[in-house]
C-alpha cells in the first residue's frame, strides 16, 4: 500500500467516527461517546504529527490544532472518570457514616460536570471545529501529499517510527515520583501507542499491549492523585477523620499501582527490553 492510500483511509476513518459521535456526546446520555470522540482526536493528532513529512494540509489543519480541542474535551471526561470510581468502585462497602459525608463531594462534581460539559457543547458546536470538519472533509476529497506519499508505506515504517518514538525512554517520568513527571510520561505512552497502532505491523501487537498497560498503571495513579486532591480541596474537609476506610482503600490501592508500576518501569528500561523493542520497531 502506498503511503497516500493508507494516509486517506486513516484520516476518513477518524472523520467519520468524529461525525457519527458527535450527535451522542451532545445527548449526553451515556459518558461513551464522549471518550471515543477524545480517543479518535488523539489518534487523528497522532496520524498528523507522525505523517507530516507525507502530507499536505489545508491551513488551518494541523495536528496540534486536532490536539488542542481533544484537551479542551479533557475535564468532562476527567470528571465522567472521578464519578465514575467513586460510586461503582469506592462507594461500594463504605459504612453508611462515610457515604453521607461523601453527598456533598458528589454534588460538587455533578455541578462541574454541567459546567465542563457546556464548554463541550460550546465547542463542538462552536465555528472552529465545524471549520476544522470542514477543512478535513474537503482534504478527503481532494487529498495533497508530498512527493514521499507515492512510496510503498511498508519500508517507510522504521523511520515514521522512529520520529515517532524519539526520547521516550530518556523522559524523567521513569524514575519519578513527580505527578509532572508522571503525568508527561503517560502522555508520550499514550501518543506513541496510538501511533503504532495505526501500523499495519503484527509483530508490533505485544509491545502494544505493553504499552497500554504501562499506560494504565499511569492512568489510575493520576486518577488517584486527582481523586485525592477533590476530596482535600474543600469537597471534603479533614478527609482522613470523615472517611477512615475510604482513604485507608485509597492509600492500600495507591501503594499496589506504585508497586506495579516500579516493575513495569524497571522492565521498560533494562537494556535487554529496550533493544527487543528497537529491533521490533525497525521490522
Amino acid at each position: 500500500m502506498e503511503i497516500s492510500a493508507y494516509l486517506h483511509e486513516r484520516v476518513q476513518a477518524s472523520v467519520s467516527q468524529m461525525v457519527a459521535l458527535q450527535a451522542g456526546v451532545l445527548a449526553d446520555q451515556e459518558p461513551e461517546p464522549l471518550h471515543q470522540l477524545r480517543i479518535q482526536l488523539r489518534r487523528l493528532a497522532v496520524l498528523l504529527q507522525q505523517f507530516e513529512p507525507a502530507l499536505r494540509l489545508p491551513d488551518g489543519v494541523s495536528s496540534t490544532r486536532v490536539a488542542k480541542i481533544g484537551r479542551r474535551l479533557g475535564l468532562a471526561r476527567d470528571l465522567d472518570v472521578l464519578r465514575d470510581r467513586l460510586e461503582h468502585q469506592l462507594m461500594p462497602g463504605l459504612p453508611e457514616a462515610e457515604l453521607n459525608a461523601l453527598k456533598p463531594m458528589r454534588k460538587q462534581l455533578r455541578r462541574e460536570r454541567r459546567l465542563a460539559f457546556s464548554e463541550v457543547v460550546e465547542d463542538l458546536r462552536g465555528r472552529r471545529y465545524l471549520k476544522l470538519l470542514a477543512r478535513l472533509q474537503a482534504w478527503l476529497r481532494d487529498p495533497q501529499f508530498t512527493p514521499l506519499a507515492s512510496e510503498a508505506l511498508e519500508p517507510w515504517l522504521p523511520e515514521f517510527h522512529s520520529q515517532l518514538m524519539g526520547d521516550l525512554f530518556l523522559l524523567p517520568g521513569w524514575r519519578s515520583e513527580v505527578p509532572d513527571e508522571l503525568h508527561a510520561l503517560r502522555k508520550r505512552i499514550k501518543q506513541c501507542r496510538y501511533g503504532l497502532s495505526l501500523s499495519p505491523a503484527s509483530v508490533l501487537e505485544p509491545w502494544l499491549e505493553r504499552l497500554k498497560r504501562s499506560q494504565q498503571l499511569l492512568g489510575d495513579l493520576n486518577d488517584l492523585a486527582l481523586f485525592q486532591q477533590a476530596l482535600e480541596a474543600g469537597a471534603l474537609a479533614k478527609a482522613e477523620q470523615a472517611c477512615p476506610t475510604l482513604m485507608e482503600v485509597l492509600s492500600s490501592e495507591r501503594q499496589s499501582l506504585w508497586q506495579h508500576w516500579r516493575v513495569s518501569s524497571e522492565q521498560w528500561l533494562s537494556s535487554s527490553t529496550r533493544r527487543a523493542f528497537h529491533q521490533a520497531l525497525l521490522g
